[in-house]
């Protein structure tokens, strides 16, 4: 059975939204140290450079992700997040091709990511892998650092 996923534009004023960005917070700060966790909270979320959505299953939140913008061709992927609730349900794969895509009608040629280095993120590195990301070096002001790993993609 085909689970559908609802992708669309989130302001980030719901209830449910701003829980999710709240527990990935959280997530970063439970495997990572201060210094080395680069999510973005509510407030950097609704920068003007940032495109926020979300995705929904049966009327229920199952994942959040964005697209900061670094420059015009460049774009970074931020704040991807599945529900545990519906984790396996194709969720995470869904928000990153509607971001690429979105990223392309933008004119971007490249997207970018910083995700962490531990096992817990072994599920999200795989994901982008299959999706054609690659390991790179830091990138728009990061810096090495043993806690993150560095992805790019053309597009």
């Amino acid at each position: 059975m085909q689970t559908t996923i609802d992708i669309r534009p989130d302001d980030l004023s719901g209830d449910a939204t701003r829980r999710l960005v709240a527990f990935h917070l959280a997530g970063m700060h439970d495997t990572s140290p201060p210094e080395s966790v680069h999510a973005l909270d509510l407030d950097a979320l609704t920068d003007v450079s940032v495109s926020f959505w979300s995705a929904w299953i049966g009327g229920e939140l199952a994942g959040i992700g964005a697209l900061k913008t670094i420059d015009t061709e460049r774009g970074e992927l931020k704040s991807m997040r599945v529900d545990d609730r519906f984790l396996g349900a194709g969720v995470g794969r869904a928000l990153l091709r509607h971001i690429m895509t979105a990223a392309r009608e933008r004119g971007m040629t490249s997207l970018w990511l910083e995700t962490g280095s531990t096992p817990e993120f072994l599920p999200a590195q795989r994901l982008y892998e299959s999706e054609g990301f690659v390991e790179c070096g830091p990138f728009d002001g990061y810096a090495l650092d043993p806690f993150s790993v560095f992805m790019t993609r053309r597009l």
